[in-house]
């Protein structure tokens, strides 16, 4: 029904910048939420960024500052930009979506990316 994709991720060198791409694609009526989370090794998943279809953002504290995000709404696209990268940011990055799917009345349902690997040198 949707399908969602990620891109942009890879090795960057720490204070270097990063930007993510997630496309969400499929019988889609309208998307309310979009947003980043990230998973290191041996820890739980954890809010990055999200946004709003009105544009409001929220962000984590570790982010602030660092991070922006921003999205495409006729795209269905979210975008992450990472500056000012550190070591700790290391995490696979999946994209998250809340999307009301047609044919399946107004209920909204998550559809997650399979993850984007971020890795930052020392």
């Amino acid at each position: 029904q949707v399908q969602v994709v990620e891109s942009g991720g890879g090795l960057v060198q720490a204070g270097g910048s990063l930007r993510l791409s997630c496309a969400a694609s499929g019988s889609i009526v309208s998307i309310s939420l979009m947003g980043w989370y990230r998973q290191a090794p041996g820890k739980q998943r954890e809010l990055v960024a999200t946004i709003a279809s009105d544009g409001n953002t929220n962000y984590a504290d570790s982010v602030k500052g660092r991070c922006t995000i921003s999205r495409d709404n006729g795209k269905n696209t979210v975008y992450l930009q990472m500056n000012s990268l550190k070591p700790e940011d290391t995490a696979v990055y999946y994209c998250y979506t809340n999307v009301r799917v047609r044919n399946f009345g107004s209920n909204q349902y998550n559809y997650w990316g399979q993850g984007t690997q971020v890795t930052v040198s020392s």
